[in-house]
């Protein structure tokens, strides 16, 4: 995934839309990890953190609107 220096330039619904596939691809995950066919684990681990990443660079730029 995107660092967040490059998540900054996308715009509120880019990032909106890449936040929903990421809590669509952990829902899968989860599903697959109750089933016992998760691959690699550490995926998931990155997926969650790729969305934290993503929901901080969206709280930063609604701040930074209604600072404007």
């Amino acid at each position: 995934m995107a660092t967040a220096k490059e998540l900054k330039e996308l715009s509120a619904d880019d990032l909106k839309r890449r936040a929903a596939e990421l809590r669509e691809t952990l829902f899968q995950d989860q599903l697959k990890r109750a089933t016992g066919s998760l691959d690699n684990p550490s995926e998931r681990t990155q997926h969650k953190r790729d969305l934290a990443r993503i929901l901080t660079v969206l709280g930063d730029k609604s701040r930074a609107e209604k600072k404007a």
